[in-house]
């Protein structure tokens, strides 16, 4: 290190492009780096859901919970295997020890899934299965009203709303809660099936059958060949009523002759009110990794070229949840703690070396050393998160150590001992060198360990160890560079405590008037 210094000394250009380029890639890479609340953790947790509408808790655990357990309790690596069961939905909660990743976990677990996909009762719904991710909670919520019947509006915000959201880049889905969507219902009279001697399970068969489109081949005219499709969507929903069900001799019997159909919505699970009025409420999430203001600010923006064309059908919009807001202020708040540490230091600095030229030496290391720091944080996939910016904050006081203790050093040598100031850097920084990377070092000996905790806690501080660590490595190489390079050139003795070439120190009455 001592041999840098003298380097840099000598050649300014190379010690300043060096720090330069460590500052030009902290500044670019600041503007890439996410905003978060917390840093972005992957847990081994998989979950496993399985609805099935109707089935009660009992069936639920013994059709479908019990028969995911087994399948999924041959996978290696399992910590904790939970479930519940309750009316119509089967939750499988598979925690895998923490070394295990959550990629190749959660194909694990699909894969045993899938081969007891046909074990499942035929009324149970594909399974679901997700990572449990810390990154996937609401990032906005808007409330959709109008005076409108609210399956209108549910189809308002469903085509005109939600699709133009999930088109944001960044935005991962969007569901409607509170919403009624169309649906046609059959209603049966049971004692009309039973003296047709008709069942349920053939009525729904019939209705599969009889509204669907299916693929009819291909025909071949001369050279031209024509894809055929059987057209057999209903769309009048008053022709589900002539859907033939059953035979009875030779009349056959239609829904009309057992019940009727009906255009209604679908039974509503969710509900969501604004001002007392039944709203729609589209609740909108990222993409895993993406920039939580940004996705939130972006959306904003794409509400508000929507709005004058909701205003013409009597449609409103608001966000009644915003999680940008909370990381804002959070952020915001530790960033006006950074800048105001930095300057108070540098302040600290020149009440005691009296000295604006020493001051900017040794505070231009704060900038310096947090910025750079910007650049690891990105190359280690981190975010602008409490964490980080917690150990940028705390960073502040340690980074310009170095540099104050190799200034101190070089101003003694030029006042003390009367070197010249190009000489006082060089011979000011050799002294003092190890001493300053043996500190530096038992400093890193503290924060990097952090880094390497294991745990879930050792998951959220990493982040913490890395970026003190890397803040305080840059604030020792900006001590032995750029800090004797300035103090070689910057630094100036006062006329009355010069003292002869050879290296003599000035008298007392010098030393005391150049220190008044």
């Amino acid at each position: 290190m001592q041999k840098l210094a003298e380097i840099c000394v000598r050649r300014p250009v190379f010690a300043t492009m060096l720090i330069l380029s460590l500052t030009v890639v902290g500044v670019f890479s600041f503007s890439t780096l996410g905003v978060d609340l917390f840093p972005k953790i992957d847990l081994p947790t998989i979950t496993v859901t399985v609805v099935n509408q109707g089935a009660s808790p009992r069936e639920i655990e013994t059709e479908v919970t019990d028969k995911v357990e087994a399948a999924v309790n041959t996978i290696s690596g399992i910590d904790e295997l939970r479930s519940t069961s309750v009316e119509g939905v089967s939750q499988v909660f598979i925690t895998f020890l923490l070394e295990k990743n959550a990629d190749v976990a959660a194909q694990e677990v699909r894969d045993k899934v899938n081969l007891i996909v046909g074990d499942l009762p035929e009324t149970a719904d594909q399974p679901i299965i997700q990572k449990l991710d810390t990154d996937a909670a609401p990032v906005l919520r808007v409330a959709v009203s109008a005076n409108k019947p609210l399956r209108e509006v549910t189809d308002i915000a469903d085509k005109d709303i939600k699709k133009r959201i999930e088109s944001i880049n960044g935005v991962g889905n969007v569901d409607i809660v509170g919403g009624a969507t169309r649906e046609i219902h059959v209603w049966v009279d049971p004692d009309k099936m039973r003296a047709y001697n008709i069942t349920v399970p053939a009525v729904v068969a019939a209705v599969k059958a009889q509204n669907m489109e299916v693929p009819g081949g291909r025909v071949d005219e001369g050279t031209r060949e024509l894809t055929v499709r059987t057209m057999g969507r209903i769309t009048n929903p008053a022709d589900f009523n002539q859907i033939a069900v059953a035979q009875n001799g030779s009349y056959a019997v239609k829904i009309s002759d057992i019940g009727y159909t009906a255009d209604e919505s679908e039974e509503q699970r969710t509900s969501a009110r604004l001002n007392g009025q039944p709203a729609v409420t589209l609740v909108v999430a990222k993409q895993s990794g993406q920039n939580t203001v940004q996705v939130a600010d972006a959306v904003k923006e794409r509400l508000k070229e929507l709005q004058p064309g909701l205003d013409k059908k009597g449609v409103r919009t608001q966000i009644v949840g915003d999680q940008s807001i909370f990381i804002k202020a959070a952020v915001e708040s530790i960033e006006t703690h950074l800048i105001e540490g930095g300057l108070l230091a540098a302040l600290v600095v020149f009440l005691f070396l009296w000295n604006l030229r020493s001051t900017f030496i040794a505070g231009i290391a704060i900038p310096t050393s947090i910025i750079a720091t910007f650049g690891l944080m990105a190359a280690m996939g981190y975010t602008l998160n409490q964490i980080t910016m917690l150990a940028l904050t705390l960073m502040v006081g340690i980074v310009i150590d170095d540099a104050i203790v190799v200034l101190e050093n070089i101003f003694r040598f030029v006042e003390e001992k009367g070197f010249g100031a190009f000489e006082a850097a060089i011979e000011g920084t050799r002294e003092i060198g190890l001493a300053v990377t043996a500190t530096t070092l038992s400093l890193l000996a503290v924060f990097v360990p952090v880094g390497f905790m294991g745990g879930i806690v050792g998951r959220f501080m990493s982040s913490f160890g890395f970026t003190s660590s890397f803040a305080i490595a840059v604030s020792l190489l900006v001590s032995f560079t750029l800090t004797p390079m300035l103090a070689a050139r910057l630094i100036k003795r006062e006329t009355a405590a010069e003292g002869p070439a050879t290296g003599t120190a000035p008298s007392e009455a010098d030393a005391s008037s150049a220190l008044a």
